[in-house]
């Protein structure tokens, strides 16, 4: 009988400079889920790779004083190790300078013109170079890209379009009868509401202002731009042919099962993607799944805060399997996770040397000095209590398999590691529960003692199984130590504790540029540049109020702006914010908060605001809403 089939991609990283760890999490997440299914007995193929065309990349050779192509080989180069670093076990690695992905991108392109999807124009509008995008006036926020907040300038160029219009109603009722295609449910509620059902504009697929990329083989002036070209890796990369002369590897995974990418390309994925694949007739992917961002301290890693942590580093201070952990375990299925130097060290020191390494150790030396490393089960409870207590981990440890099993199908991973790590926990309150070293000290409970600790081994050994697909190294010595009848004669230390004393002290080595926090005092003082000072008239001009908000959602086209509806009395306000990097719009709803209602309205990325939510800011940047002590009825005057 054939094993199940299950094809999973993460997207291809840009070549635009070394991934870091907010890169890094995703093929590392996908690793764990590959792992997972190939431990249930499918048989997955798992793709990665990066993608290497571009005006970015173009520019940044020149810099370099090098060719593109050198450009990208160097930092292919550099993607592919930390991605082996990190001990991820993907079957193909795919880089869009490969000979046969150009050559049937260049197919594609033709056989999309060939039947009317493609057809050629040209574009006017504001470029943003480091996004290669183009937007109207009306989508800038404070006259800047509303994704990166970048200079835009005015460019104009002949182009190709797809006519995206025409398969939209066909999306909207794939989208409709396959509501697993977009996970998770805020992700399909944002493209729906934001992009389709507003109305599809036709996408500009190709480029005549820089020449590194694939060319248009019928017109050579263009070259493919971006997403044509980035897109297609996920079948060219398993062997689709435009001819209809497909390998057998496509016909074997194709439909994908999993596109994991990051939520910022969410619109790429779940709106051109399946257009492109309808129009050459092929089967859409099972499932796309947007994860949050990993973010480190204050915000989204920017190489120009000075705030890019880099897998390589991490390594270097905590092993494989210890970041494979955090950055797991810590990612919320919906909302974005944090990473910090404390939170690392707490997160080690905690679950990883005391839960787990502790276990691990306490076990496998009570077995050597009680029973020269040798232990049968033999049953034996003594009393009721003690039949209750070996009842209770038993069926911690039988159900924790099935419950790994039902977060890992709704690809809530962090929860799956959580309920593996529930079972370390239980065990260990075993240990004191059964209290091993009182047993040995009695002749006629040395049977008991036994069964201790063979329920123990059997229990870590069940959990150590369920690991491997999250941590792998680690599962690998759990059971080299607890061995097949015999544990090992002395225990390895699978985590050493962490001093975050010593491990900032060699940050600060590293990275001497980074400065402490200047300490004013033991409570956190901000002095700010103090502003004109006003009437009473002029304070009464302001209109203050608590609001409720009872919905929001994220403003397309914005890596900043949340758009919620603020209900303050009997009326409904819609006030955008720039607030996305500090909460989720999943956060925001149900909060009340303090709302300045008589501020004119305005547009900010084309949406409009009217009215303005008040926050707190500390020195670092970090916001905080602005919500009343005591609850308050929406509406009620601040005054």
């Amino acid at each position: 009988m054939d094993k199940p089939k299950y094809y999973i991609t993460t997207a291809i990283a840009y070549t635009s400079g070394k991934p870091h760890i907010g890169n890094t999490y995703e093929i590392v997440l996908a690793d764990a889920i590959a792992r997972y299914k190939r431990s249930q007995g499918y048989d997955v193929f798992f793709q990665t790779g990066t993608d290497e065309h571009g005006q970015k990349i173009e520019l940044k050779a020149e810099e370099a004083g090098i060719s593109p192509k050198e450009y990208v080989d160097k930092v292919a180069g550099e993607v592919k190790e930390i991605w082996d670093l990190m001990n991820t076990s993907y079957d193909k690695f795919i880089r869009t300078t490969d000979e046969d992905h150009e050559k049937q991108v260049q197919k594609i392109f033709k056989k999309l013109y060939d039947q009317g999807d493609i057809y050629k124009s040209s574009y006017e509008g504001l470029y943003c170079t480091p996004c290669e995008s183009f937007w109207t006036e009306s989508q800038l926020v404070d006259g800047k890209c509303p994704d990166c907040g970048r200079e835009v300038k005015p460019a104009k160029e002949e182009a190709y379009f797809f006519k995206m219009s025409k398969y939209a109603d066909r999306l909207i009722e794939h989208i409709n009868t396959h509501p697993e295609f977009i996970q998770p449910v805020a992700r399909k509620n944002e493209m729906m509401n934001n992009f389709l059902l507003p109305g599809l504009q036709d996408l500009c697929v190709s480029r005549t202002s820089f020449s590194w990329g694939i060319p248009v083989d019928f017109d050579p002036k263009h070259v493919v731009y971006v997403w044509l070209d980035a897109l297609t890796n996920y079948i060219t990369g398993i062997g689709y042919d435009c001819d209809g002369n497909n390998s057998e590897r496509f016909n074997k995974y194709w439909p994908a099962d999993l596109h994991l990418i990051g939520k910022d390309i969410i619109r790429f994925h779940t709106i051109y993607w399946p257009i492109f694949l309808m129009a050459l007739g092929v089967p859409l992917p099972k499932q796309v799944f947007g994860h949050p961002w990993l973010l480190q301290g204050d915000g989204k890693m920017s190489k120009s805060k000075g705030n890019v942590l880099y897998a390589d580093e991490l390594v270097d201070f905590f092993g494989v399997d210890a970041i494979r952990y955090f950055v797991l375990h810590e990612m919320p299925f919906e909302n974005d996770g944090v990473i910090s130097w404390d939170l690392l060290v707490e997160r080690i020191n905690s679950d990883l040397a005391n839960t787990l390494g502790n276990l691990v150790n306490r076990t496998i030396s009570m077995t050597n000095k009680y029973f020269g490393g040798v232990v049968t089960n033999k049953n034996v409870t003594l009393d009721e209590e003690g039949a209750a207590i070996d009842a209770d981990l038993k069926a911690v440890t039988e159900n924790t398999p099935k419950n790994v099993d039902v977060k890992m199908n709704d690809l809530r991973v962090a929860d799956a590691i959580t309920e593996i790590f529930t079972l370390f926990k239980r065990c260990n309150k075993y240990i004191d529960e059964t209290m091993p070293w009182a047993l040995a000290k009695e002749e006629d409970k040395k049977d008991r003692l036994e069964t201790v600790l063979a329920n123990l081994i059997e229990s870590i050994k069940v959990g150590a199984g369920l690991l491997s697909s999250f941590m792998p190294e680690t599962a690998e010595k759990i059971f080299a130590q607890l061995g097949d009848g015999k544990v090992t004669d002395k225990p390895e230390i699978l985590f050493a504790r962490q001093d975050i004393n010593e491990v900032m002290k060699r940050v600060e080595e590293l990275h001497p540029h980074v400065e402490e926090k200047e300490e004013v005092s033991d409570e956190e003082v901000i002095d700010i540049e103090a502003k004109p000072e006003i009437t009473f008239e002029d304070f009464g001009k302001m209109q203050f109020q608590v609001g409720e908000i009872i919905s929001c959602e994220e403003v397309k086209k914005s890596k900043k702006l949340l758009c919620s509806q603020v209900r303050v009395g009997s009326e409904v306000k819609q006030i955008v914010s720039g607030i996305k990097a500090h909460y989720s719009a999943e956060e925001m709803v149900g909060k009340k908060v303090m709302v300045l209602v008589n501020l004119k309205p305005a547009k900010l990325a084309g949406v409009l605001s009217e009215g303005m939510l008040l926050c707190a800011e500390d020195a670092n940047g970090n916001l905080a809403l602005v919500s009343p002590e005591k609850d308050m009825p929406a509406g009620a005057e601040i005054c």
